[in-house]
Order: structure tokens, then sequence, then C-alpha cells
């Protein structure tokens, strides 16, 4: 679809014209979809932001995909409730794959995160839950775990000495990344390395059961409470939320917000063949995430249901569950929780005295609530946004942001772990610049 807008003075009126259908055939393609799954729409301008600007956005995506950087990446941009941008370009994968579509699958990693940080909270307001409860009392063998400690010798031999942590891991430690635990495909430590040369982070043909005892022998990386870094934690919460309901992981997930949302391509895994033919794929050379973590196949059932990382999901699906967030909690009619739990949430849970890693993912400007990094101050990250705007990444190029704000959400995915970092800035930038009308917060 060429967007090429005329901006010769004299032709004006056929560049305004343009703009309004290159918009009225974006829409096309996922409207239908859009207004079946009960996301309504609306012309940009109606809701104060330029239609010409934002089809700068599908202009950026289709010269980044003629480079063969991705490719393809497909975009929904939703203001005041009402889906005013979507664009789908490129191939679902490489060698000769086909048009991707608007419904295509996606590896969404990290983005699993906020869902079954909401599953969490939703047990917490009924009571079986607790934020505060060590996870020893769902996960009996973490109360033997211990913190690792780097010494150094006069030679300048490190050694880890196994200390007894100073106080136990909570379930809200889990959900804000304080727990100890760590990821041992990026970075450095003995800790690490330990995660490595056990293969923890790969999990593996086991169950989130088998997988949260085999991470509960491993030495913490930090003590509880004191450090954040990126980890583990979502997978044991993920184990964690099958102990308290009795179900799987992706059966609880189902029942309380998958199926209800109508997020019906969000699973863990994609057996049947009519849907494999729907997953996209990134180039034969941006297959890894970290240190021996190719992006994984899909296709193969394992017994593992990563809480952390392991959801395949839609562009529409997850805009189905932002607008629930959007929403203060509900949709159609149908409460998920309270619009007070999600504002706890989406509140800085981290304290002055909690170290950040030096790959403190959130960046400047933004401290962590319970799923999501979380925007405190105006300025310090180098791109707009409002303060308050919560959002977060899949390490296979999904992302998603919330501006409550300036009542926007934005969902973008593509598969290249390559690219996913560069391109966040550009899309934010360019879709902020698309603003005309805004009630952006900057102190």
């Amino acid at each position: 679809m060429n967007r090429t807008f005329l901006l010769n003075p004299l032709r004006r009126r056929v560049a305004l014209f343009s703009a309004s259908a290159a918009f009225a055939l974006t829409l096309l393609g996922g409207a239908s979809t859009a207004l079946a799954q009960g996301v309504p729409t609306a012309k940009p301008e109606d809701v104060g932001m330029s239609s010409e600007r934002l089809n700068r956005v599908g202009a950026w995506m289709r010269s980044e995909i003629a480079q063969k950087r991705i490719p393809g990446a497909t975009l929904m941009v939703i203001r005041g409730g009402k889906l005013v941008y979507t664009d789908t370009a490129g191939t679902r994968g490489p060698d000769g794959a086909g048009a991707l579509k608007s419904d295509d699958i996606f590896r969404i990693y990290s983005m699993t995160k906020p869902i079954v940080s909401v599953a969490a909270m939703m047990l917490v307001e009924e009571g079986k839950l607790l934020l505060e409860a060590p996870v020893a009392r769902y996960i009996p063998s973490f109360a033997n775990v211990k913190v690792g400690v780097e010494r150094t010798d006069a030679q300048g031999n490190k050694t880890l000495e196994l200390v007894a942590p100073v106080r136990p891991m909570t379930v809200q430690d889990l959900m804000r990344h304080t727990s100890g635990l760590t990821y041992g495909f990026f970075g450095d430590g003995l800790v690490k390395k330990a995660y490595l040369a056990a293969d923890v982070g790969t999990g593996g043909n086991i169950t989130n059961a088998e997988f949260a005892e085999r991470i509960a022998k491993m030495p913490l990386a930090y003590q509880p409470g004191s450090t954040w870094d990126y980890s583990n934690s979502t997978d044991v919460l993920g184990r964690v939320i099958e102990v308290v309901s009795g179900q799987t992981l992706l059966a609880h997930l189902k029942d309380r917000l998958l199926t209800p949302l109508g997020m019906k391509d969000t699973t863990f895994y994609v057996p049947e063949p009519d849907r494999q033919a729907r997953i996209a794929e990134p180039f034969a050379d941006d297959r890894s995430i970290g240190i021996n973590a190719p992006v994984f196949d899909p296709r193969k059932v394992m017994a593992m249901e990563s809480g952390g990382g392991g959801l395949m999901s839609t562009s529409m699906d997850y805009t189905r569950f932002l607008l629930m967030l959007r929403n203060g909690g509900q949709l159609e009619g149908r409460r998920y929780i309270s619009p007070a739990t999600l504002a706890y949430m989406t509140s800085d849970q981290l304290n002055p005295a909690v170290t950040r890693t030096a790959l403190y993912l959130p960046g400047a400007g933004y401290g962590f609530g319970l799923g999501f990094g979380v925007r405190t101050v105006g300025g310090e990250a180098p791109f707009p946004s409002g303060v308050g705007e919560y959002y977060w990444g899949g390490a296979g190029g999904t992302y998603m942001w919330v501006d409550p704000a300036n009542d926007l959400f934005v969902v973008f995915m593509m598969q290249s772990p390559k690219w996913r970092v560069p391109y966040r800035s550009v899309l934010r930038n360019m879709i902020y610049g698309a603003m005309t009308e805004t009630k952006l917060s900057m102190r």
C-alpha cells in the first residue's frame, strides 16, 4: 500500500484526500476483525492525531523491510479506546514466506509477564494469594534457598560462597524482579554462569513444577529485596499460580483471562497445522535472544508453560488485553481486576534503596511495578510519554505500551531479536509526533 503524501502546497487538497483514503485503506485490513472483537475504530483526527503523520510510521516500517532488516511487522494504535491506525507490512518470514497478515501469530516472550502478573493479582483480590507471603509457602523447596556471594582471593580467583538470605523471597519480589533470581543468558557473574552450566534458562521438556524445583536448588544472585535484576521470577510465579489454583498455568489463564477476553490465538504452543502456517519467523541470522538461547519452536509441544516468556499471541489478541487495562480492568461488562489493584500494579514498586543492575531494562525515567516498567518522570527517557505510562516488550521483537495520561496504547509485533531495542524509540517518537492534541505530563 502506497502512503506517499503530496506535500506541494498547491496540491494540498489532493494531499488531504490521499491521507483520508490511505487511512481508510489502512483500516480495511483490520477493521472488520477489530469490530468483530469489540474494538471500535475512529479517524485519527477525531482523537487528536494526524493521519498524515501516522502514515509516516507505515512508510518507516516498509523502509526497514525493504532493507531486509526484518521480514515484516504489524502495528495497532488505539487512542480514546478506539483503533485509529493499523498497518501490516512485509512477509511472515524469510525464504519466500507469504505476506504477513494482521492475525498472524508471534512469540511474545516477556510480554507474557504482564498477562501472568494480572492473573496473579486476580488471585490476590480473591484472598487466595498474598504478596507478602514467602514463596516457600507455595513452593516449599524455596525455604532452603541460599544466596551466592562472590569472593576474590589475593590471586584474583573468584569463588562462590553460599550464605543464608537475610529475609525470605516473597511473591511481591517475584512480580517486581527483586527475588534474587536471575537469567543466565545475559550478563556476567558466577551465579549466572552456574545457571548456564545447569541449563536452567531453557527449561526443556519439564513441567513448571519440575522447573521450580530445579531453580530452587540454584543460588540466588542477590539478597531478596535488595536488587532489581531481570530473571526467571515470573516463571516461578506461574508455578505459584498453579499451586494456588489447582490448574496448569495455561488452563488457569484460559479460564480467567484468555477465553473471556476473546484472545483465541494466545497459547503456549501451536500444534495445529492450520495455525502453524500463521507463525511469524525471524531471519535465519537473527534467531538468538542471548547466550545458548535460540528462539524457541512453538510447533513442538513441551511440558513447561513459561510464565515469564512462553506465550504466542496476535496483535489483536494483545490489543484486547490492553483495552481491558485501558478500561480500568473491565471489558464489555465483565470486570477482571479492580481499578485500585491496577493502579497499584502500575505504580513504581522499587524504593530508593533497591539497587538497579547495569542491565536495568526499564531504563532512565522508569521504575518497575508488578509486571510492567512504569514511567516516573516526564524527562530522562530518550522519548516522550506521560508520567504513569507503563510498558514491556519481548525478546523476539514484540512491544507494547499504555499511556493513561494521553489515553493511548500501542501494540507492535515483529520477530527480530536484533532490532527489538533500536526500533522502540523510533516507534514512540513517530507516534507521539503524530499527536495534535495532548495531555502530556512533562513535570
